[in-house]
């Protein structure tokens, strides 16, 4: 068969590049074979075939289990030809030996993404690009297919441009169920610590009732929720961590801690703030 953009040969060092990362973009599906298997050629062109078929949508990747016997033992083969699909970085489905072409492409088939997925996976591409076609994607996939997931994204995507009306409608419909995932709960959480600020007059309003009344660490638990709300991060921490080491076991130090949790979350494990902090936090704590 020519050259396929689709059909790759994998040795052991490409094997989590192009087979475990790959496969969280799209599905990957590796072909234990050898030379000296008979069955394993008849099934090469016909696996090929169904493959490129597919146009990109997924990638075959070829293992001789001769060459790279580590990647065989550490996948446990036994027997060729195997054949085994990877999505999102895991093994998901596995066949052994030759199957017809028509069932060999229903098996293709089921690892592909819905249309609404694909639209997901679109608009999440989108997301810090162009909102508005984005957002356009995410309520196509939901008029397809409601998944709860896909509404998380929509409500995360309308909280980021401060549209908190109508993301607080989808943030409400969600917890109709009982309860809320914690990108969900995030949400929630950074919608109300902005409806918070604007009851309190804003930032510079927070700012110089805090300033008038230092003694008052209520106010300066609402001036770091109005930091937090205004995407002023860091100083949002220094201010609620001091409440929090002036009043470690009073109302407003208890306050401090879970807005300083609230804005852990917000911000995503990956920020290095949150790292910093999370870290001064504990140790004031413990």
């Amino acid at each position: 068969m020519a050259d396929s953009p689709w059909v790759i040969n994998v040795s052991t060092p490409e094997f989590e590049e192009a087979v475990l990362k790959k496969s969280t973009e799209m599905p990957v599906i590796v072909d234990f074979w050898a030379p000296w298997c008979q069955p394993c050629l008849q099934l090469a062109p016909v696996l090929e075939r169904v493959v490129n078929s597919f146009a990109g949508r997924v990638i075959l990747a070829k293992v001789d289990i001769e060459q790279h016997q580590d990647i065989a033992m550490m996948m446990g083969v036994q027997s060729i030809p195997l054949v085994v699909a990877f999505v999102g970085g895991q093994p998901v489905n596995h066949f052994a030996g030759v199957v017809p072409e028509e069932q060999l492409r229903a098996w293709v088939e089921q690892l592909l993404p819905s249309k609404a997925e694909e639209l997901v996976n679109e608009a999440l591409k989108l997301e810090a690009t162009d909102q508005v076609l984005a957002e356009a994607k995410l309520r196509e996939s939901l008029e397809l297919e409601a998944a709860d997931s896909t509404k998380i994204h929509l409500a995360r995507l309308l909280a980021s441009q401060n549209r908190d009306a109508d993301a607080s409608a989808i943030i409400a419909e969600l917890e109709a169920r009982g309860f809320l995932e914690p990108e969900a709960e995030h949400i929630k959480d950074q919608i109300e610590m902005r409806a918070t600020a604007q009851e309190s007059g804003g930032l510079l309003a927070a700012r110089q009732a805090a300033d008038a009344n230092p003694s008052d660490l209520s106010l300066q638990v609402t001036l770091g929720d109005a930091l937090a709300a205004e995407g002023k991060n860091q100083e949002a921490f220094e201010v609620l961590l001091a409440v929090v080491q002036k009043d470690i076991v009073g109302p407003n130090g208890k306050a401090a801690k879970e807005q300083m949790v609230k804005l852990f979350g917000i911000l995503g494990t990956g920020h290095a703030l949150v790292a910093e902090y999370r870290r001064k936090l504990a140790t004031l704590l413990f």
